[in-house]
Order: C-alpha cells, then structure tokens, then sequence
C-alpha cells in the first residue's frame, strides 16, 4: 500500500487507516484479529482508536494482538485519543492536564506500549487551550508520544491549537486534524480543510463511507446486523437515512455500476482524493468489508465522475484543480 506524508512532518503513513470505533462491541476480538493481519499483510500502518472507545476495549484488543505476535509494534502507527472519559456511566469531555495524562497513562498500558505515535485531543473541552496543550508539551517530552494532532475540532479552534503551538520554540507542532468527511458531510471544506493545509497538517477523515450509508446497504430498509441496526450505533446512522442522503447515495450506487467498482470504493476514492486528505480512515467490521477497499491502491475516479459527485453532494469542490492530479503518494 502507498504511504502518504502526514502534513509538513516525516510521518508517513498508509494511504488507508483502520478505525476501531466498534471493536469491543459489534467487532469481536477474532474478527479484530483477522483485520488487522488483513490489513497490515497489506502494507497498511495506521491504526486509529481511542481511550472512550468501548470503554477502553478497542485499546485493550489492540494492545492484546501486539502481545499476541499477531501484528509487529513496529509495523504500526498507533493513533489514540484522550479528553473524553466515562464517569457514572456517561461519557464527558475533559480536557483537563489531569485527565488527558491520566488517559494517556492508562492508553500506554492497555496498548501495551511505551509510546504513541499520534496522540489527539478527542474534542474541544472545557479546560483552557493552553493547560490542554502542555499535557501534549509534557507528553511528548517525557517521550510517551511522537506527533499530536487534534479531532473533532472546527475551523477557527483547529487554527487556534496551531497557532499556539507555532508561538513559541519547544511547543510540539500540531500535525494532524480529524473530523467526519464524506459524500454526506462536506462541511471540512469550508474552514477545518483550509486551516489544515494553511498550517501544513495532515487530515485524516472519519467516517469516509458516510456512516455505512454510502455503501447502499441500507437502500431497501434496514439490515439486520447493521450499525444502523446496532443498540450501540443506531444514533449514529440514523441522522444519514433521509431524502438528501438517499438521492447522494443513489448517484454513488450509479456510478459504481458504470465503473465496476462497489459504492463503497467509489465513496472512498472521492475522499481519498479529494484535496488535503491524507488517510480516510475506515471502520470496517470484518474483512470481507476491507477487502474490496485495500484492491483500491492504483485505482482513481474518473475527473469527471468527481466532478459529478461533487455536484450532486454539494456543488464543486473549490480546492478541487480541473483534472488534478492525486498528490502525496510516494
């Protein structure tokens, strides 16, 4: 698999990285197992996951398979984040230097590792930006982290933590944002794509299939075993199965069949393309769902069929060159 560069940085990743949002819950250990053997067999490195994620769990199978020997420390570019945490039974953000080192310790050992090589602020909290900053200062000096980079930040915060960052000598440079971006939600384009590129980061974008909607499963009801179909996720789903989405997943399903390619390869191409992307990150639950997306490495859209789904999901893309070429891969 190709790497790309993670902004302005020497981080190099895998074009595609896994995310394990539902690993613990609707992603059992043995099918954790079998995709990241899938996926690292395949030249990928990027593993996203996070403390809140299952209650710690995703981290837990994660940290397991690398005791395990199913998949080398080395091979990876282990990706978490802190600030959201579980108290009576709720998840809150705290974004406290208390709490985010607290998160990162208990991440270190449910990884089993002694450092983490893109650590993220989970979401703009309460706490001021700069107590929230130094945890990363103080992380990434005590050599518990490599690279920070935040998620779920808007436009001007993202720019706002950069800035800050770029103040001073000896602060750590922010060197990634990730936030939702797809055919369904193109609001990254408006201000968080900008300020990324602006202050040379790299983007990772969650949820590049829309949510699983893209992938035209959910065309003729719902589907038993689905995320939407999930006790855990239904929430999750549900806000991308009305008529605007259903007319944009229409035109993707169309344009799959003129290509011979699923909806779901069309949906991730377009984001992987799209500019300032450096790595979509997918939630596949089991490899027959990855399969199809790692056959993609010297697959491209068409212009013209960019071009149209651009149209349909929003209007042109306006960092989108005439017949730009795919940038970043090496």
């Amino acid at each position: 698999m190709r790497k790309r560069s993670v902004g302005v940085s020497g981080l190099q990743v895998s074009w595609l990285g896994l995310g394990t949002l539902t690993w613990g819950r609707e992603t059992s250990p043995e099918d954790a197992r079998a995709l990241v053997r899938k996926f690292v067999g395949a030249g990928g490195n990027l593993i996203d996951t996070a403390a809140a994620y299952a209650a710690g769990d995703a981290e837990r199978i994660i940290g397991r398979l690398i005791r395990a020997g199913d998949v080398s420390r080395d091979d990876l570019v282990l990706a978490t984040k802190a600030g959201f945490t579980i108290r009576d039974g709720r998840r809150v953000v705290d974004t406290s230097r208390t709490s985010l080192l607290a998160d990162l310790r208990e991440s270190l050992r449910r990884l089993g590792t002694d450092h983490i090589d893109v650590w993220q602020l989970h979401a703009w909290g309460q706490a001021p930006l700069e107590e929230s900053l130094a945890a990363i200062d103080t992380a990434v000096a005590a050599g518990d982290v490599r690279y920070a980079g935040v998620s779920n930040f808007v436009g001007w915060q993202t720019a706002q933590a950069a800035t800050w960052q770029s103040a001073f000598p000896g602060r750590t440079p922010l060197t990634s944002a990730q936030v939702e971006y797809s055919l369904l939600a193109r609001r990254a384009e408006m201000e968080v794509i900008p300020a990324v590129r602006a202050f040379g980061m790299g983007f990772f974008p969650w949820s590049p299939l829309g949510r699983g909607v893209l992938t035209g499963k959910y065309r003729g009801g719902m589907p038993k075993g689905s995320r939407g179909a999930s006790e855990h996720f239904a929430w999750f789903v549900e806000p991308y199965l009305e008529p605007r989405s259903r007319a944009i997943t229409e035109a993707v399903v169309t344009a799959a069949e003129g290509l011979e390619l699923s909806p779901s390869q069309v949906a991730l191409l377009w984001v992987r393309d799209a500019p300032g992307v450096t790595a979509p990150l997918v939630g596949a639950r089991t490899v027959a769902q990855l399969e199809p997306l790692l056959a993609l490495d010297t697959v491209e859209l068409p212009a013209e069929i960019s071009s149209a789904l651009d149209d349909v999901s929003g209007g042109p893309h306006q960092m989108r060159e005439p017949n730009e070429p795919t940038i970043g891969l090496g």
